[in-house]
């Protein structure tokens, strides 16, 4: 019997891709494990694992096509003893335009899921998803051990996540959202010609998947998140003297630290000591995080992402360097993994490079929080009744009033000033 290979989901808001290149051809025989695809998502470029083992039948979306969408059937495996059959070609997709016509339409019905996996009789195969296999690998478990609850009996991240926990792992959600309450039906946008933009006076560059997924994603969060900017000036003339002192100390290493990376340190420092800032709103109730993800805007091409420093407040400023530099790099590349630039606890955006001397960001869901960075500048500042000069930096903390008020979002700025006017006081 047949084996769909079906179009993945490489992160949670992933809808749709681009399918990049195939690493088999029809005839080949693969492994569970294999590399048999590259899928190009809206912010990184990705390796698809095969699952089950046979030979490749047909392919079915050829390389390079666009505009996938997750669940559709892309190639099909003959399973192992069989001889592969032909398969009609799918039909690629439609152009943009068509595209966009198409998703105004009711969705269409699941695939009906492909057969489970054999097993061998020794119990030995175990498929599971290349991520799960790392997290079960580096908590020491088992995957036999495990019961998968993704397709074919798969093991996913949340199974190994309850195996390491004890918890029953969470049972995977339908497909199908006919069961969801429908949504209001969205305004209709009108043409540019509708709006006195006469046709042929612009050029149209089309949406690509970063680009569709940072509007939806935005907008969603500025219209249904209540949020509020807290602002506050900050002295930098001690840090940027104690940043040439650390620079020179790490000279001979390579590393040279940024504000950023200081600004990075001194945040998680000040969600440390504040806590009820470092949080989420969930329906279930307020999430109180062990640790300061910090999650950095990164400009690219078509867009932007933000890549996480995982337990920022246990590292030191020439590792945080270090990896905001490769961080840095890579997501230019396109070559970050989901759970790189996925699951941070609270955001920072920094325009200072740019002249900016303050603006506010829009939250990044389901962060609490996110803190935008202008420039620093020279500024008159007021000492002891005296007029003086001082470099002077501005930063506004946007908060989600849900889970971070106006009390604790003042608390977090009172931390983090200290922390940034006298730098001493991060290693003390």
């Amino acid at each position: 019997m047949s084996i769909d290979i079906l179009m993945p989901a490489l992160s949670p808001t992933m809808e749709e891709g681009t399918l990049a290149k195939w690493h088999v051809k029809v005839g080949d025989t693969v492994k569970a494990g294999d590399v048999i695809a590259e899928i190009e998502t809206d912010k990184a470029t990705m390796e698809v694992e095969a699952v089950d083992e046979g030979v490749v039948e047909a392919i079915l979306v050829d390389a390079g096509t666009e505009n996938v969408k997750v669940n559709a059937l892309i190639a099909k495996l003959a399973g192992e003893g069989e001889s592969p059959a032909p398969a009609p070609k799918a039909e690629a997709p439609k152009a943009a335009a068509a595209a966009a016509t198409v998703a105004a339409a009711p969705a269409a019905a699941p695939t009906a899921p492909a057969p489970a996996a054999p097993v061998a009789a020794d119990g030995s195969r175990v498929f599971a998803s290349p991520l799960a296999r790392r997290l079960a690998s580096a908590a020491g478990l088992d995957l036999k051990s495990i019961k998968g609850t993704g397709p074919h009996g798969r093991v996913i991240k949340s199974d190994v996540e309850a195996a390491k926990s004890g918890a029953p792992a969470a049972k995977a959600a339908p497909a199908s959202t006919s069961a969801a309450p429908a949504a209001a039906e969205p305004r209709k946008a009108l043409s540019l010609e509708q709006m006195g933009i006469p046709a042929g006076s612009y050029d149209l560059v089309p949406l690509d998947g970063m680009r569709k997924t940072i509007a939806r994603r935005l907008t969603d969060s500025f219209r249904d998140v209540p949020h509020f900017p807290l602002q506050i000036d900050l002295e930098l003339d001690a840090l940027l003297a104690a940043r040439a002192k650390i620079n020179s100390l790490l000279e001979k290493q390579g590393v040279k630290v940024s504000v950023n990376d200081i600004v990075i340190k001194a945040a998680a420092v000040a969600l440390k000591q504040v806590p009820e800032a470092n949080a989420s709103y969930t329906p279930e109730g307020i999430a109180m995080h062990h640790h300061a993800d910090i999650a950095v805007a990164v400009a690219i091409d078509g867009g932007l992402i933000t890549p996480i420093i995982r337990k920022a407040e246990t590292k030191g400023l020439a590792q945080i360097s270090a990896e905001m530099k490769d961080l840095a790099q890579r997501a230019k590349d396109k070559k970050l993994k989901p759970e790189e630039f996925q699951g941070g606890t609270f955001s920072i955006s920094n325009l200072g490079m740019f002249g900016i001397k303050s603006f506010s960001s829009i939250i990044n869901e389901p962060q609490g929080a996110i803190m935008s960075v202008g420039a620093g500048e020279q500024r008159p500042v007021v000492k002891n009744g005296e007029l003086k000069v001082a470099t002077v930096m501005t930063v506004t903390l946007t908060c989600d009033h849900r889970v971070v008020d106006g009390a604790v979002g003042a608390k977090f700025l009172a931390a983090f000033k200290p922390l940034i006017e006298e730098p001493l006081t991060l290693i003390v």
